[in-house]
């Protein structure tokens, strides 16, 4: 796929429909750019932390402290 955009006087692109339907860019993605090589590269951010999908999914009936010692060995 090889589409053109041009650049506003304000530096804005806009990202063709059929490329944004395809990549599944929405109204108020987040997209992270930078430069690679002379290329510029866009990359969506997540809209979720992963780490907040599986946090408290573990349920072990012990506290934190009390976890960290018996990871550690110590939880004579």
């Amino acid at each position: 796929m090889n589409l053109k955009t041009i650049v506003s006087e304000k530096g804005q692109i806009t990202i063709p429909k059929a490329l944004r339907k395809r990549l599944g860019i929405h109204t108020g993605q987040v997209l992270r750019l930078s430069e690679e090589s002379g290329k510029l590269v866009a990359v969506k951010e997540s809209a979720r932390d992963p780490i907040d999908d599986v946090y408290g999914i573990i349920k072990t009936g012990k506290s934190s402290n009390q976890m960290i010692r018996m990871l550690r060995g110590d939880d004579k």
